[in-house]
């Protein structure tokens, strides 16, 4: 109300402070994305450096590796320095956009104090006035650039948090509480993607109690069979029936607490040996936790340790060797008590002496239950019930006792070729 031509030249700055807040705030954003992903990168290498120290110092290679650190984080460096570039250019626009308003206010209120058109009592109440809407404008667009790097590392979050899971679970599916550990595979296949085709039209039946070997080339898809089963993924088609049912009818928790799982690599967390062996039932109590180490041979090298079952394993249990770690990942099986079990290659590793202790501890928790055992060792798999040889996803041949299920002739052929 004091000058309309002053009013519209000080208003005329919002709009100029908002296309600049608009074009930078994308660059700078864009800026700082680039930032978090060389930062999360450089942390990778250090993740992959020390879970893999002894390969590095084997091979002699600790100042290409540190080399490689040091390239990776000064891209981050630089991408930083970009940033703060960016950010500090944003900061000086801004002021000598404010600057220039307040500068061309003035010069519009003297020309009109000269002329008599306004006071300069106005002209100091119009100044007084600018500065209260020059103001809290500045702090917006700064607080918006400063929110930049806030923005990239929660985008990154929420990328992940909105990750769509492998494997859902249906709105009614079901608990299961005991299973017989009946399981049948009615015309099975699994690809990853559209083109990397893994299993092929599989079809077997499994009855409860029965200890089914599976063989096979690397590669030919053994391991994929176990996550089917344990639902880690869904076919592409065929079904999956448990004890009649198909597993999607469950609830994944349900489902996955009627397996055991021992893998060929042992994974121990870095806690107590205890605690690892207590994973499976966090409520159980120590003297199971010693039964379930007795029973699969552990409990005697525990308790020659420092601080027996209290003693530390160390980051992926190093502090321990391979047979002693597999021996714990057997025990935790123990203690979960489950009807069907998984081994997928549990004895490579180890020596004779140690696999005698692991195979008597796994003859004695297979007893009773629905076993799948993997192995490339044709003789780890004598006392199976079951065995099915799977050659580039296929089922080549299905072993039941005295009964024997083959493919073609050719495709035999082919695969022994």
């Amino acid at each position: 109300r004091l000058d309309w031509q002053i009013a519209l030249v000080a208003i005329g700055v919002s709009p100029v402070l908002m296309f600049l807040t608009s074009y930078y705030r994308g660059r700078m954003r864009d800026s700082w994305t680039s930032v978090k992903e060389h930062q999360s990168a450089a942390m990778s290498i250090v993740q992959e450096l020390l879970t893999s120290i002894r390969i590095i110092k084997a091979y002699g290679q600790e100042e290409r590796e540190r080399a490689r650190f040091i390239e990776r984080s000064n891209r981050g460096l630089k991408e930083q320095i970009h940033a703060s570039y960016l950010s500090a250019g944003f900061d000086l626009v801004i002021g000598l956009t404010i600057a220039g308003g307040t500068a061309t206010v003035l010069t519009m209120g003297v020309t009109h104090v000269l002329r008599q058109t306004l006071s300069l009592g106005e002209l100091l109440l119009i100044m007084a006035y600018l500065s209260q809407l020059y103001s809290p404008l500045q702090k917006i667009s700064k607080t918006v650039a400063k929110l930049q790097a806030a923005f990239a590392s929660a985008e990154r979050v929420f990328t992940l948090l909105d990750e769509v899971p492998s494997v859902t679970e249906r709105p009614k599916a079901r608990a299961i509480t005991a299973t017989e550990g009946r399981i049948e595979f009615k015309n099975v296949s699994f690809a990853y993607g559209d083109n990397q085709q893994v299993l092929t039209d599989l079809s077997f039946l499994i009855e409860p109690g029965q200890r089914v070997g599976i063989s096979g080339s690397t590669g030919a898809g053994k391991t994929t069979l176990i996550s089917l089963l344990m639902r880690f993924y869904d076919p592409t088609t065929g079904t999956i029936l448990l004890d009649g049912e198909d597993l999607r009818e469950y609830k994944l928790r349900h489902l996955r607490n009627q397996f055991a799982l021992v893998l060929q690599e042992p994974v121990l967390f870095s806690t107590t040996i205890a605690t690892n062996i207590a994973y499976a039932d966090a409520s159980a109590s120590q003297a199971k936790i010693i039964e379930a180490a007795k029973a699969a041979h552990a409990h005697e090298f525990i308790v020659n340790l420092p601080k027996g079952y209290d003693t530390e394993v160390g980051e992926r249990g190093m502090l321990l060797s391979g047979g002693e770690r597999q021996r714990i990942t057997l025990a935790r099986a123990f203690l979960k008590n489950a009807p069907i079990m998984i081994f997928d290659e549990p004895t490579s590793s180890v020596d004779i002496h140690t696999e005698a202790l692991i195979m008597d501890a796994l003859n004695r928790l297979m007893r009773d239950r629905t076993t799948f055992m993997i192995a490339h060792r044709l003789s780890t798999l004598d006392s199976c019930d079951v065995k099915l040889n799977i050659e580039d996803g296929r089922l080549i041949s299905f072993q039941n006792g005295q009964e024997t299920q083959s493919s073609s002739f050719s495709t035999v052929r082919e695969v022994a070729r």
